[in-house]
């Protein structure tokens, strides 16, 4: 893993140069990370001998980096602190190997250093860059891409990781942007996509219908005192 995550953080680093992204094609099994556990995780996934799954290690620790930057609340990618993050994790993980994988992610706390604000880079800037690095470097293009997939699937409430959706969350993501020039990358990942499903929102709670209140009742009126005849003299 050293080498990979090596590899990675030069790969965030390239990422911040040239802001782009493209994917390539993945097919793998669906990873639920609220039941995956951190044994599974540290001994099957990166070990490669997990059923029917053929995704590379270092895109799957890229993937639950953006995952877990989005469920911190931040808007910023850090291009020096990946390595750190997969540090982190494999120690939490080796701690508590009976936890969920998201338990794990979610309690990382990696350094925050290098960071490109989100909100600051708009898709008519983001755009061309990110296919230019597709053509240029696809492997490390891919790497990225997943970090922006996990982002996105940070912010959407939703805990499982589909990498066969890689591709057609990367072509909406950049049909967004040609639509929406000037939104920012931020706005673009969270904005809807087929390749990111939405939590369902909570339903409200069942109002009880009050009975309708019981008319007051009227007062009765009074019956007269009826006059009395005058008595004889």
């Amino acid at each position: 893993m050293t080498a990979h995550r090596t590899r990675a953080a030069a790969i965030v680093a390239i990422a911040l140069c040239a802001g782009a992204l493209m994917p390539r094609a993945v097919q793998a099994v669906e990873l639920n990370l609220a039941t995956v556990t951190c044994d599974v995780y540290e001994n099957q996934i990166l070990a490669g001998t997990f059923a029917d799954y053929s995704t590379d290690p270092i895109d799957t620790v890229m993937w639950l980096f953006g995952f877990s930057i989005a469920k911190s609340g931040d808007r910023v990618m850090y291009g020096d602190s990946l390595k750190d993050f997969g540090f982190g994790l494999d120690a939490q993980c080796k701690n508590f190997p009976a936890t969920s994988l998201l338990a794990a992610v979610t309690e990382v706390k990696s350094k925050r250093q290098n960071p490109m604000d989100l909100s600051r880079l708009d898709c008519a800037a983001f755009a061309p860059r990110h296919q230019s690095l597709g053509l240029s470097d696809p492997e490390s293009a891919t790497t990225l891409t997943m970090w922006m997939y996990g982002f996105a699937v940070g912010l959407s409430g939703i805990n499982r990781f589909n990498p066969d959706g890689l591709a057609k969350f990367d072509a909406a993501l950049l049909e967004h942007c040609d639509q929406h020039p000037k939104d920012s990358l931020f706005d673009a990942l969270n904005s809807p996509n087929p390749a990111v499903p939405r939590a369902a929102a909570a339903a409200p709670p069942p109002q009880h219908r009050r009975a309708a209140p019981k008319p007051a009742p009227q007062p009765q009126p009074q019956p007269q005192a009826q006059p009395q005849p005058p008595a004889s003299p």
